[in-house]
Order: C-alpha cells, then sequence, then structure tokens
C-alpha cells in the first residue's frame, strides 16, 4: 500500500519535518516492457525488475524564457545553449512519455529564485510577501511543470527568510534542507526529506527518498538574513544522520540533491569548519546513498562515479549546466531480491535543451510577467555621452569598472562624512561579472545598468591598512596565467588561472599599481601608490566592498575580519541606477582613469 502524506508525516514526526509524496499511476506499456520478468542466468524462477527515471535541473536562477533581461534579446553564448523552464518543461514532457509519467520523478538542487531582472521584480519590485501579491513565477512555472522535490540554494535567502517563506508556500513541492537548521532548537527549519512511491507492476511499490542539503556558506554569504535564525552545518554531518534514517523508514532508493560543488573545495577558506563543495564527500563517506544531484558550481557534469570507502559501491553523481540548459537523467534498474527492491544499475546523462522548443504552456502561463519586466527593464534613466563595454575588463582597467567604482566611493564617502573616519581615503573594489555588459552612448535603460551587477549584493565599508590592501592585491592577481616576458599573449587563455571565475578577480581603485604576470603568484604587484607616493603599510583606508566579498566569499585576506565602518541594505545594482538618475549623464572623463595594468618585467602588456 503506497503510503499517503498523512500516513507518512506520522510515521516520521519523530524522525523530522520529513515531507511524503505518493505517485500512484498504473506503468504504460513501454514501461511495463522494460519491467517485465525475465529468467536470470542459473535460476529456476524468474526476476522481478523495474526500471524508472530521476530528472534533475539545477541553478535555474530565475530563468523561464529564453531571454537575456539584461540585453533584452533572446539567449545565446557562444555554445548557443539555450536557457530555462520553458525548454525544461519540453524536454520533461519528452521524457516522461517515454518512460511513463508513473515512472518518473523531477527534481531540483537549489539556487531558484535570484539571477534574473524577472526574479527581482518578484522579490522587491512587486513583491510576493505583499498582502495580496503574485505568485513567484518560478513557483508558477515549476508547479505547471511539476516538480516533485527541489533543495534549497544559498541564493534562496538573497531577499530575506520572508521571501523564501513565501516562495515555499506557493510551491506545490517541498524545499528542502536537511542541513538548514533553526539556530535555537537546532531542528530542521525546512523539510529534510521527501519520500515518493513508484507503483510497479510486481505489486510492491519502489520507495524513493529525496535528502536534500545546502551550502554551509549561506552562514556568511548572507550573514544579516540568518545570523541568529538559522544555522547551517555540513553536508556529510547531517547526510550521515539522515540516510540512515530514510533507510529504515524503507527506502530502497536514496538520492541525494545537494546545493554544493563535487570539488571538495572552499571559497571562504577557513573561516567555516565545514566544506562548500562536499558532494564527492558525501558520495565518498556516507554509505546507503545510490546517486547525487550536484548543483551549485555552475559546471556540466554528465556522470562521475564515486567510490563510497565503506561499501565499496559506486555512488552516480550528475550536475546539469545552469540556468536549465541542461537536464540530468539518472536512470535506475531495480532487482526484486530477498522480498526487497535493490538498487543493480545506475546510470546518469545530460539533455541539452537547445535541442526542443519552448513548451508553449509554460511561456502562455507566464506571459503578462514577462511582459512586465520588459517593460521594467527598459525604463530609461540617463544618457551617456559615450559607449563603455566589459569586453576587454578581465585585462584592462576599463571605464565601465571604473563606473562601479565611483558609485560605491561616492556613496561610502557621503554615509562616513558626519563620523570619526571622515577624513581617510576611500578605495572600492570592483569585478567583472559579466564580459558582455555594456553601456550604450545615449540612452541608458534600468537593464544597462542591471547588467553590471548582477547579484544582489549590497554595500559595506571596511577599514583596512596598506600592507592588508598590498596582501589582498597579490591574492587577487592569481587569477592571471603566469606568462614570461616574450611569450605570446592570447587573452582567451590569460585568466582564469587555478578555475578562478571573472568574479573572484577584483580590481581596487583609488590606488595605482601594476600586475607583473611574468612573476609568480604572490609577488605580482608592484609600483604600488596612493596619490604618487609609494604606498604606506600602516596608513589607514576605507575599502568600499561588496557583502560577499566583506563576507568571505573567494576567500580574500584580511577584509572579512576588518573592521565594518558601515553597511547598506540596499543592492549595489540600485545604488547604480539611483546615481545615474541623479546625475542624468554618465561622462567617463569625469571619473575614469588608468589605475592598474598588466605588465611582464615591467613591460606593459597591453
Amino acid at each position: 500500500m503506497p503510503l499517503n502524506r498523512r500516513t507518512f508525516l506520522e510515521r516520521s514526526a519523530a524522525a523530522g519535518a520529513g515531507v511524503a509524496l505518493a505517485g500512484a499511476v498504473t506503468a504504460p506499456a513501454e514501461a511495463a516492457e522494460a519491467a517485465e520478468e525475465t529468467v536470470g542466468a542459473g535460476r529456476p524462477h524468474p526476476r522481478k525488475r523495474y526500471a524508472f527515471t530521476v530528472m534533475g535541473t539545477t541553478d535555474l536562477h530565475g530563468n523561464v524564457f529564453n531571454w537575456d533581461y539584461f540585453t533584452d534579446r533572446e539567449f545565446d553564448d557562444k555554445a548557443h545553449n539555450d536557457v530555462g523552464l520553458a525548454k525544461i518543461s519540453t524536454l520533461v514532457n519528452q521524457v516522461r512519455a517515454e518512460k511513463g509519467e508513473g515512472n518518473t520523478l523531477l527534481i531540483d538542487a537549489g539556487d531558484t529564485i535570484q539571477g534574473t531582472q524577472l526574479s527581482y521584480y518578484y522579490a522587491k519590485v512587486d513583491p510576493i510577501t505583499q498582502t495580496g501579491g503574485p505568485v513567484h513565477p518560478m513557483a508558477q512555472a515549476m508547479n505547471a511543470i511539476g516538480y516533485d522535490a527541489a533543495a534549497l540554494g544559498n541564493h534562496e535567502f538573497n531577499y530575506g527568510i520572508p521571501v523564501l517563506r513565501k516562495f515555499q508556500e506557493q510551491c506545490d513541492f517541498p524545499l528542502l534542507g536537511a542541513n538548514a537548521l533553526d539556530a535555537k532548537t537546532l531542528r530542521p527549519a525546512f523539510p529534510p526529506f521527501s519520500l515518493h512511491c513508484l507503483r510497479t507492476p510486481h505489486g510492491r511499490d519502489v520507495k524513493v527518498a529525496v535528502l536534500g542539503l545546502t551550502n554551509p556558506g549561506i552562514a556568511i554569504w548572507d550573514k544579516a538574513n540568518v545570523t541568529g535564525k538559522m544555522v547551517f552545518p555540513g553536508l556529510e554531518e547531517q547526510a550521515a544522520k539522515w540516510v540512515p534514517k530514510l533507510r529504515s523508514m524503507g527506502a530502497d532508493v536514496v538520492i541525494v540533491s545537494a546545493h554544493s560543488g563535487s570539488s571538495g573545495t572552499s571559497s571562504y577558506g577557513d573561516q567555516l569548519p565545514y566544506i562548500e563543495n562536499a558532494a564527492g564527500l558525501v558520495a565518498e563517506q556516507v554509505p546507503g546513498i545510490d546517486a547525487i544531484l550536484v548543483g551549485h558550481a555552475h559546471t556540466e557534469i554528465p556522470e562521475y562515479k564515486v567510490r563510497n570507502k565503506q561499501t565499496g559501491k559506486d555512488v552516480v553523481l550528475s550536475e546539469p549546466l545552469k540556468w536549465g540548459q541542461r537536464l540530468t537523467l539518472f536512470d535506475f534498474k531495480l532487482v526484486w531480491e530477498k522480498g526487497r527492491w535493490v538498487v543493480e544499475k545506475v546510470g546518469a546523462q545530460v539533455l541539452n535543451s537547445n535541442t526542443v522548443a519552448e513548451d508553449p504552456e509554460i511561456t502562455g502561463l507566464l506571459a503578462d510577467e514577462h511582459k512586465k519586466v520588459v517593460e521594467y527593464v527598459n525604463q530609461v534613466i540617463g544618457t551617456s555621452t559615450t559607449a563603455m563595454t566589459t569586453a576587454d575588463a578581465p585585462w584592462k582597467d576599463e571605464p565601465i569598472i571604473d563606473l562601479i567604482n565611483v558609485v560605491q566611493a561616492e556613496t561610502v564617502r557621503a554615509a562616513l562624512a558626519a563620523g570619526p573616519y571622515a577624513n581617510l581615503p576611500v578605495l572600492s573594489q570592483a569585478s567583472c561579472f559579466s564580459r558582455t555588459a555594456r553601456i550604450p552612448a545615449g540612452a541608458i535603460s534600468i537593464k544597462d545598468a542591471a547588467g553590471l551587477y548582477p547579484f544582489e549584493n549590497t554595500l559595506e565599508a571596511r577599514l583596512m591598512t596598506g600592507a592588508q590592501l598590498k596582501d589582498y592585491l597579490e591574492y587577487s592577481a592569481k587569477y592571471y596565467v603566469q606568462t614570461p616576458a616574450g611569450a605570446p599573449v592570447d587573452t582567451a587563455k590569460l585568466t582564469n588561472a587555478e578555475s578562478t571565475p571573472d568574479y573572484n578577480y577584483d580590481a581596487v581603485s583609488g590606488l595605482s599599481y601594476d600586475i607583473d604576470i611574468a612573476r609568480p603568484v604572490g609577488q605580482r604587484i608592484a609600483n604600488l601608490s596612493f596619490q604618487g607616493r609609494p604606498l604606506d603599510p600602516a596608513a589607514q583606508f576605507v575599502l568600499a566592498v561588496n557583502n560577499y566579498r566583506a563576507s568571505g566569499g573567494g576567500a580574500f585576506p584580511h577584509v572579512a575580519k576588518a573592521q565594518q565602518l558601515w553597511a547598506n541594505s540596499d543592492e549595489i545594482r540600485n545604488t547604480i541606477i539611483q546615481w545615474v538618475k541623479a546625475k542624468g549623464t554618465v561622462d567617463p572623463a569625469a571619473f575614469a582613469s588608468v589605475d592598474w595594468k598588466l605588465t611582464r618585467d615591467g613591460v606593459p602588456v597591453f
């Protein structure tokens, strides 16, 4: 008899806030054929078999349509990927038609409600939290597609817990987070798991447990939103606690949906005792897991097997590419042995969403929301005297990055004007978040300004010394591949050394310096000066810095422990928009300067 929601919750109340969902549809002809009894070699009786598929997405980041709201046109990249849940819906429908809907599950690994202007609009402009407010577009789309469960991502917390709770309320599926605990009770603040019953042609259902794990880095990255409210212990620890419970509750198959990469690394260094990208470690250390849907790292891993140290069995991991560009398929084959279902084989693959059209049911469902956001991002807020672009910003000091820095520095300077730190010089850090951002000559719209800052970071002011800033710049400069003097320079191969993403390379305005890429990491900053004089290691400065960096994101030295002088709750993106509105005209000649350059043995690269 399949577990229904009520009976399962009654059984599991002592174990934690799990959610049970029951599937109860008969297998179609195709699935029945896959589940036929077959005679095993040398066995006198036929063996019962059953096959099912778990589909997975991750890091959707507010993408429903194949649309880029920052450029206001259809999404495209060099690989001609497509994005969005409307594309994913078409793939899901195809898989369900092939496998039989009752033989499939659909899950997600987090980072759902942040990332596009569509998701931002319904968190901030027309918020879902207002009385009688709208239903979040991601909830509408995921409900319509028929998701069965989703893990919490770290970006779910960006807009604060009330927005997340409202989104949770609007979803027809559970948001899972076994390691998202109430700070006072240390009990799960969200359902740790969900249990799903798949009906087989052989009488006994297959019980599939989905355990959700989120990222411990939330405690750092969204400190302002979660401190005193929630804590986030390590994935390995919580998986080791919950997987045996799920098995004891009768789970035949255990799948982990983990908003955590597989590399075993952490961007926040030793600030937390928990690994950021721990999915591989969970597979290796915790017995009883059959497969892990990996998220967070924004990489594509069709299939990756990790041997569990205790059992010697392989655990299959898969990470579909971000934004709905890929759909993971875990194909399970089970056999009936000794009165229970046993996983015989697991395989994984990814499907590319650029091979299908958008599902008109999903695009039609959210056509009005899409139209509202397009109108919003096209509002004109000012003009620019010249065009600016980030195309060369990863290796040159470009005016468009100076724009971010001048806004941040002016904002911090004004905030500190009446206090004891008013006379300290204000420096600013900024990254090239997108290589396709641009400010056109002429009219500037919201989408142009917002495209400079796609993340919901807020602004802080931290007290730093000259010596600390030197260390900060040396760390940042590891972004460049060491290139000997005289060797050819290929910009396509010059950056992202040690897999450093663009957003973890900071340029600091207000100082003048060279980055000698012929030198090894840690010895690259040369001619470091302030106002024409060598930088005094003991001098004090105010650094205007985003909250991600200030809270330890990227593991930059000193800044996370530096004294906080001021902090703002408004997004830097909005600060830029308001600055442009106030100025009316943006003229790079008024603020742009070349403060840093790449060199080799003292000779400029460009």
